[in-house]
């Protein structure tokens, strides 16, 4: 078994998202696994602008029939989620920023405009659309870099 503060280092790509209760008990791990000072790097999908459009706007809704229970897949967070999830378990963000943009318009093309990720037009469409769209608006995940305070209770 190992022992507490172990680690310099904890990277998590895309794995804290999964855990139905919520986020809270993979960071507290990743806090009681790394040693002060040490740095959790840490990606979850972005709960972006298009998402939330699309959402308000019920484009294109699909689902399953009132009634039938769904299955639970991830959470997706917003900036503010993510930076409020880590430092309640007690880290210092020091970097947070949308990561996978080309990724995120791939989807937003497929998904909004019904286009096979595997078609060179779709592809060929992410790449010139890419230096134009924010990331704000179509990037797929969320990136942090986050430090566990060297002396407990510190900020």
């Amino acid at each position: 078994m190992l022992c507490r503060s172990h680690f310099d280092g904890y990277f998590s790509w895309g794995v804290f998202e999964h855990f139905e209760e919520g986020l809270g008990r993979c960071v507290g791990e990743a806090y009681r696994l790394l040693r002060p000072g040490g740095l959790l790097f840490v990606t979850v999908p972005f709960d972006n602008l298009r998402l939330g459009l699309r959402a308000a706007c019920d484009w294109r809704r699909t689902g399953p029939p009132a009634g039938t229970p769904r299955r639970f897949y991830q959470w997706r967070l917003t900036r503010a989620e993510l930076r409020e999830e880590l430092t309640g378990g007690g880290f210092e963000v020091l970097d947070l920023r949308p990561i996978h943009k080309r990724q995120g318009i791939l989807r937003s093309l497929h998904h909004e405009f019904g286009l096979d990720y595997r078609w060179f037009v779709t592809r060929g469409l992410s790449v010139v659309l890419q230096p134009f769209l924010p990331s704000g608006l179509v990037a797929h995940m969320l990136m942090a870099v986050a430090r566990k305070p060297e002396r407990p209770g510190a900020d």
